[in-house]
């Protein structure tokens, strides 16, 4: 049973109750992270925009029906994971917004610069800019729920539990998502630092 120890929650809860004031402090906290979770997942700024803000409607209209029963941001990431699949497969349907043009390399388009939300810290030897565009390039060749389940794993301190919410596998399952995706980041990152050791490895 979760015990309600969380102030976000609490912040929902008057948000159902009818409080604009606690709503917008919860859109404050959770509008970047949500941004930057929906920008990695689809890797199109425009839509991540959209759909962030799309993210916060349905936590809006979804607030009379509202119950603790998990952190407020394992419900909230939920909701952003599941609006980014449906946006997945809408494209899916229609080929000229397919996910083959999206993830493709796009040399002329300049990259969005979000706040912090990495894979891991650069050394100091490589240059931040480099190392950040072979981290997104890497990130992005992922299957979708390994590159979710580490994105959530760098969101909030998030635990393997929660992770494993969100993205609707067993703990196990996550747990081996999580390592067969850094891995896999491991060995494609690996010529651009400076021991190829994986530095956030899970503790």
């Amino acid at each position: 049973m979760f015990t309600n120890s969380d102030p976000d929650a609490q912040l929902m809860l008057r948000v159902k109750r009818g409080d604009t004031d606690a709503f917008t402090e919860l859109v404050e906290k959770y509008k970047q992270p949500v941004m930057n979770l929906t920008y990695r997942i689809l890797r199109d700024a425009t839509e991540a925009e959209d759909l962030s803000q799309n993210v916060f409607v349905q936590v809006f209209k979804s607030a009379h029906r509202y119950e603790v029963s998990a952190k407020f941001s394992t419900w909230l990431f939920t909701i952003a994971r599941n609006l980014c699949l449906n946006e997945i497969r809408r494209r899916t349907r229609h080929p000229a917004d397919s996910l083959e043009a999206t993830f493709a390399d796009n040399d002329d388009q300049p990259a969005r610069q979000f706040e912090d939300f990495k894979a891991f810290s650069a050394p100091d030897t490589v240059l931040h800019g480099e190392l950040e565009e072979k981290v997104e390039q890497a990130m992005a060749e992922l299957p979708e729920n390994q590159r979710t389940a580490i994105l959530l794993c760098r969101q909030d301190e998030m635990s393997y539990e929660e992770i494993a919410k969100v993205i609707g596998c067993s703990l196990s399952a996550t747990k081996s998502l999580i390592h067969r995706g850094r891995e896999t980041l491991k060995q494609k990152l690996k010529p651009y630092l400076r021991t190829g050791d994986w530095r956030n490895a899970p503790k």
